[in-house]
């Protein structure tokens, strides 16, 4: 089925939604001018995953990704990896791109791939792009602090607890969806009060540790401290994210509650005793408020 040529299309694989991004997310969102629809194409599967079996941790899930998009205003298209992992570039760009899904106007990074074994780039997509009378925008590299932004550095960066510049880089921060479980009420007998969750499947696990966070539910965000790790004062167990909300007291169980990381405080580590631990506590929930309180997050 051959479509009229009236989409932008921004591509790309898409896995942060960092400033580079959405430096190639807004080349196709101008195109409106001109009376192009814009749109995005995400794979169903991670190309990684798919062509040399790695896992790479997600920094947005497959829901925030999407709504996210929808907000900006893009149609999203999904695209079965397995169908055109292996066409040659040419045809991606004259079959699917042109006829079927009739696209005047492309947007892509400079680092931009595709075709069977990553046989096109940029240059190879402009030559074809001339050929079949598509627009093109190669979108150059976005650098902050003289680093150049992209997934890998911000993955290096949150494993490393360099919250920082994760934030910077997504420009936005880590955050995740989760439910509350019931744990062992240990935080509310030490005063502090937690919400227990376990990060999303795939996601990836921050540095073990204590961060300045923020929890948002009904609309409202709150400063929070979270923990993120294996309890080690407490025995060890799985990784999971426990929360204090600074001035909330409420039942929160069973709730999706979203978890954003802002800033890194310390590393995990195993005090001697309980005591111990409350005025570490008290001393980290201090140190969040006061990171929080002056942000621009509320």
């Amino acid at each position: 089925m051959c479509e009229k040529a009236s989409r932008a299309a921004a591509l790309g694989y898409f896995d942060g939604l960092h400033l580079a991004h959405i430096k190639v997310i807004s080349a196709a969102l101008k195109e409106k001018e001109n009376g192009l629809s814009p749109c995005i194409l995400l794979f169903d599967e991670s190309p990684a995953k798919v062509l040399a079996g790695i896992n790479v941790p997600k920094l947005i899930s497959n829901e925030d990704r999407e709504a996210f998009l929808r907000g900006m205003g893009l149609e999203i298209i999904k695209i079965k990896f397995s169908e055109i992992k292996d066409e040659s570039p040419e045809k991606f760009v004259s079959c699917e791109l042109k006829a079927r899904l009739g696209i005047a106007f492309i947007s892509c990074g400079y680092n931009y791939t595709f075709g069977k074994n990553g046989a096109g780039n940029a240059k190879t997509l402009n030559n074809l792009c001339n050929t079949y009378g598509i627009g093109l925008s190669v979108c150059g590299e976005v650098t902050k602090n003289g680093e150049t932004v992209s997934s890998t550095a911000i993955r290096n960066a949150v494993k490393s607890g360099d919250m920082k510049k994760a934030v910077n880089f997504l420009g936005r921060p880590l955050s995740f969806v989760s439910p509350v479980f019931s744990g062992d009420s240990r935080g509310r007998l030490l005063g502090f009060p937690t919400i227990n969750q376990y990060l999303p499947e795939d996601f990836i696990v921050p540095k073990f540790g204590v961060y300045a966070s923020i929890a948002e539910f009904d609309g409202k965000k709150y400063p929070a401290v979270t923990n993120i790790g294996s309890r080690p004062t407490f025995g060890g167990e799985n990784p999971r994210s426990e929360t204090h909300i600074i001035g909330f007291s409420g039942d929160l169980y069973s709730r999706n509650i979203r978890i954003g990381l802002i800033d890194f405080i310390r590393g995990e580590k195993k005090f001697p005793s309980a005591e111990n631990l409350i005025l570490q506590i008290e001393n980290d929930a201090q140190t969040a408020y006061n990171m929080l309180i002056n942000s621009n997050y509320f």
